[in-house]
């Protein structure tokens, strides 16, 4: 058997890895589920699960109603990628580009007031 070319190992390296990112995040989101602020993330996971397109105000909302700032910061990473990932595939399926931040000058689109909420 022949050994693998430098760029067969990266093209295969690449690939476990692209194969092991959900697998991570999913490991990541059960973990944050069973410790002290699970019930937060337990509302904000059932609020994407059914978000609509309109639904941006009424997440805004949501996570207004709970006090971020003592959460460890890996556990509001967790939401913002859970979030960021809701946002990304509901924009595709509606058949807008995955990511449209607006410019400095512009106003502040959901996400980054999202964003805002979870790391002032």
């Amino acid at each position: 058997m022949r050994r693998k070319s430098e760029k067969e190992q990266k093209l295969a390296d690449d690939a476990r890895l692209l194969r092991a990112w959900p697998k991570w995040h999913r490991e990541r989101l059960e973990e944050v589920l069973a410790g002290p602020h699970g019930t937060a993330v337990a509302q904000t996971m059932a609020f994407l699960k059914s978000m609509g397109p309109q639904s941006a105000p009424a997440l805004i909302e949501l996570l207004h109603e709970f006090d971020w700032s003592p959460m460890d910061a890996d556990v509001r990473f967790v939401i913002l990628h859970q979030i960021t990932d809701a946002i990304t595939k509901l924009r595709e399926r509606s058949g807008l580009p995955p990511i449209d931040d607006p410019l400095p000058d512009q106003q502040a689109n959901a996400f980054l007031l999202i964003k805002r909420i979870l790391f002032p």
